[in-house]
């Protein structure tokens, strides 16, 4: 066995333990209110059970990481499926960092199901090894990514901790508008993280029916003489196509409930790799989770944060906005470090210059800036709490956007990472 089937062996040994991390954590919380003991002894003992169970899952992880990178000859972070398990694995990492310091076993409850869907999400990406191009080729790669995922990460775990306090703190019996206003945006929230599962649902269904559909993309390409040339490029689609390519042919497709030919075309304006193919991954990642909330409201019956706000009493909510507040913190100047001044360095090496106005560049410094500005508007005007919570939950938003929709739309230097 290679190294790199070794670490592919590992990496589904840490999801695992992932998972069972993650419901140990739910027995500690949720538990308590059926323990027949002393319910502080149940959480702390379950709690110390999920805690070892996450860190042996991070071990796991961070074999996979080290294997193939021995294995490959090259740092495991220049292709999308990469550098998500390396997100997922930076999660893991901020997150016993946080907990060893706090000792918070919701915090589990929240980061490790943030950590399970990362990692399924970059299961659905092609996990060869893929050769360095010339740009990915440096040092200077290896910092720039590992320390602006890092600092994602805890900002993602700053994100888990803004959106559990507002659980907490969120009366959902409430009828006035102002507390129908905060119960609608923190349902919207949970129902984004379902959008995201459902995504990965309807990739491994697809994937596991055999389902394909091809086409053939025109692209017009001007060169540097200004002289324009036509270019035809093939597009494979593992979902159905409600949105072709734009100006494709299709060239095969499987029926799926009677439909035989893609509904719409994507727009002309997002020109960003395979954007087509991306867009209808959004639209079904939208179905897909919105089947799996309608199926969980029927189920319980009721709103899912009306479900989880109970399992938050006897939680202080100042302990979970300070959580929130210093995993931000600590993120910060990691996040200022890898994603702008190790990019610099790594541009100016790569392309010849420190700042061209690249999309994921133009997008890692608004999430700086939108970073700097949680961090003055907490220490300088005193905004804790709430604000602070939806200051922190929508940030993470800004990451996501600069790691998924910045590809969508945009085409750049960086789009190799949509690939």
């Amino acid at each position: 066995m290679s190294l790199v089937d070794f670490s592919s062996d590992s990496f589904i040994v840490a999801f695992f333990l992932y998972c069972f991390a993650f419901l140990f954590y739910v027995i500690a919380i949720a538990g308590k209110k059926w323990s027949n003991r002393d319910p502080e002894a149940h959480e702390k003992k379950w709690g110390r059970v999920a805690f070892v169970t996450s860190t042996l899952g991070l071990l796991g992880h961070l074999t996979f990481f080290f294997t193939r990178w021995i294995g490959s000859g090259q740092i495991p972070t220049s292709n999308m499926y990469e550098f998500i398990t390396f997100l997922g694995m930076a999660i893991m990492i901020a997150f016993t960092i946080v907990y060893a310091i706090y000792k918070k076993p919701l915090l589990g409850m929240f980061a490790l199901p943030l950590t399970v869907i990362v990692v399924a999400y970059a299961a659905v990406f092609p996990q060869e090894v893929q050769p360095l191009i010339p740009a990915l080729d440096s040092i200077w790669l290896k910092v720039h990514v590992t320390t602006a995922a890092l600092g994602e990460a805890f900002f993602a775990v700053g994100f888990a901790a803004g959106l559990m306090y507002l659980l907490r703190v969120v009366d959902f019996k409430q009828t006035s508008k102002e507390a129908k206003r905060s119960q609608f945006w923190v349902e919207f929230s949970l129902y984004t993280l379902i959008i995201v599962i459902g995504f990965v649902v309807a990739v491994f269904a697809f994937r596991g029916m055999g389902y394909e559909a091809n086409f053939i993309q025109e692209k017009s390409v001007i060169d540097s003489k200004g002289t324009e040339a036509t270019t035809q490029e093939a597009v494979e689609y593992t979902l159905p196509p409600i949105f072709k390519p734009y100006n494709s042919q299709t060239e095969s497709m499987d029926t799926f409930l009677g439909m035989d030919k893609p509904l719409f075309e994507a727009p002309s304006w997002m020109n960003g790799v395979n954007a087509g193919r991306k867009l209808n991954t959004v639209i079904w990642s939208i179905i897909a989770g919105s089947i799996i909330y309608g199926l969980l409201r029927l189920l319980l019956r009721k709103r899912l944060g009306a479900v989880i706000h109970p399992l938050m009493d006897g939680i202080d909510p100042e302990d979970l906005d300070e959580i929130s507040y210093r995993s931000i913190a600590i993120g910060f100047p990691i996040f200022t470090l890898g994603a702008l001044i190790f990019a610099m360095i790594w541009a100016e090496k790569a392309w010849g210059r420190f700042w061209g106005w690249d999309p994921k560049e133009v997008w890692a410094l608004i999430s700086w800036l939108y970073y700097s500005a949680y961090l003055h508007f907490r220490l300088s005007r005193g905004w804790q709490g709430t604000r602070s919570s939806w200051l922190a939950v929508i940030g993470f938003v800004v990451i996501l956007f600069t790691l998924v929709g910045v590809n969508l739309i945009i085409a750049g230097l960086h789009s190799y990472a949509g690939v």
